[in-house]
């Protein structure tokens, strides 16, 4: 399987590291976010790497050369002109991951030890295009699931709103983990161009679409702050 890694963004809550580096290279214990997201995939057997770029984008490209790509296979999506967002990043990245198969999604300031074969084996099972590894844990915007865990609904827990495609019969709400597996058919579904959010259009296909939750209960950073930064370190060494 394929791994789309979304290491474009200017990831401003990181600053001052991101005023002169991206933040897909911003340090836990020493060693890089993509490098151990990177050695975390490959520990489930994914060589086959997808890598968008964008902010300090030649950085992450000379960070891989120097590191001969970590023994993998590594093409990079280059936004260089022009950052998409999640689902313009997909889109943009197509002619690299449409070509019948899975493939894996993970936000580059992620750390998690999800079990990604039983992730896999998950999205195989139920046969839909699009799986969004979730969680129960804080997060001011939780996804809501019925009891199949079919995605119905978005929740902004500090103000109330909600997106709902039909009314909230007691839904799970759950937090997205930044790790989706997704089927190629999903190009053929998104009605959106350039810069958007794939959960933007997640929550438009929930109206006529079976997109999946995957609950998880492991360990999940989202290595966005300098403080997660010293949350992350106590668990990934």
């Amino acid at each position: 399987m394929k791994a789309l890694i979304f290491a474009a963004g200017k990831g401003t809550r990181l600053k001052p590291f991101t005023d002169h580096h991206p933040k897909a290279l911003a340090m836990v214990n020493g060693v890089p976010l993509l490098e151990r997201n990177i050695n975390y995939l490959k520990s489930f057997g994914i060589k086959d790497f997808v890598i968008n770029v964008h902010h300090f984008g030649d950085q992450i490209i000379d960070f891989l050369k120097k590191n001969n790509n970590f023994g993998c296979n590594i093409e990079i999506s280059d936004e260089t002109k022009e950052l998409l967002e999640t689902g313009g990043g997909l889109i943009f990245a197509r002619k690299f991951l449409d070509h019948g198969e899975d493939f894996l999604i993970i936000n580059a300031d992620i750390l998690t030890n999800i079990n990604i074969n039983t992730l896999i084996e998950y999205h195989k099972k139920i046969k839909y295009f699009a799986t969004l590894a979730v969680s129960d844990r804080e997060s001011s915007r939780k996804l809501l699931f019925n009891d199949e865990m079919v995605l119905r609904g978005w929740l902004n827990v500090q103000t109330g709103e909600q997106r709902l495609a039909e009314f909230n019969k007691g839904f799970k709400a759950l937090a997205f983990s930044g790790v989706h597996c997704i089927n190629p058919v999903i190009f053929q579904k998104i009605k959106r161009t350039g810069k958007f959010s794939v959960m933007e259009e997640y929550l438009d296909m929930m109206q006529t679409e079976h997109i999946h939750g995957f609950v998880h209960d492991s360990i999940l950073i989202d290595v966005g702050r300098p403080e997660s930064v010293i949350e992350a370190e106590k668990h990934f060494k």
